[in-house]
């Protein structure tokens, strides 16, 4: 089995190197494909990956001319990939490759076809950052899931994996942060797809830290959850 890791990049300069030494060094038992899609980052990530891809020319490395989000650049990832399992990994941090074989074992015991990470089930630690970013979180999971008709604890987590069989049958639109919905949406409205949680250590970042997410996508993905619940 083969596992594509495609990794949307903006403006990571300072985490980008760790983050991709701790997917190296996770023992998953499969091939990793990595693929990394850069955003039009302007912080000194681009002559980080010229770097990177002279000490790994087996990697993959994309790069926008223009800046256009994070849905953008996973659309970019994904047509790239062609492992048979596809999963998203950020470049900031917040979240540890560790628990990228969480998500794989519901896949790999034939169980799952699309597996979401969850940072509310309790799987490990949780960085305390901020109140409205929770809260929003979870209206927004709850509004999906009345659209969707599905118990999803999280939909807005970074960690989604799917075979490779259910990305071929969904052409992304979304260019932002409104890729969380649409994907969702998707999948919960494709053939029988067997979607699973699991549960997943979260490592937040503050807004000085990097975090980019703003109230602005929150209601980007309510207008979303209503598209999508009506339009392919």
């Amino acid at each position: 089995m083969k596992l594509s890791i495609v990794i949307p990049i903006y403006n990571e300069v300072e985490t980008l190197r760790e983050l991709l030494q701790h997917v190296l060094d996770v023992d998953l038992g499969v091939e990793k494909e990595l693929i990394l899609v850069d955003d039009c980052s302007s912080d000194g990530t681009i002559d980080l990956l010229h770097q990177l891809e002279q000490e790994h020319p087996e990697w993959t490395v994309a790069y926008h001319e223009v800046n256009q989000g994070k849905g953008a650049a996973l659309r970019t990832g994904f047509a790239k990939a062609t492992g048979d399992v596809v999963v998203i990994q950020d470049a900031d941090l917040e979240y540890d490759p560790k628990d990228l074989a969480q998500l794989l074992g519901p896949i790999q015991d034939g169980h799952a076809d699309v597996v979401y990470g969850s940072r509310f089930l309790g799987g490990g630690p949780h960085r305390v950052v901020y109140f409205w970013h929770s809260v929003g979180n979870r209206f927004l999971t709850l509004f999906s899931n009345m659209m969707t008709d599905i118990n999803l604890t999280d939909m807005e987590v970074c960690y989604k994996m799917f075979r490779r069989e259910v990305l071929e049958g969904i052409q992304i639109q979304e260019n932002r942060f409104g890729f969380e919905v649409e994907i969702t949406a998707k999948v919960a409205r494709g053939k029988r797809w067997r979607m699973y949680e699991v549960p997943i250590a979260y490592y937040g970042r503050s807004y000085a830290e990097g975090k980019k997410i703003t109230w602005r996508d929150g209601v980007r993905a309510i207008w979303c959850i209503i598209k999508y619940r009506f339009s392919g």
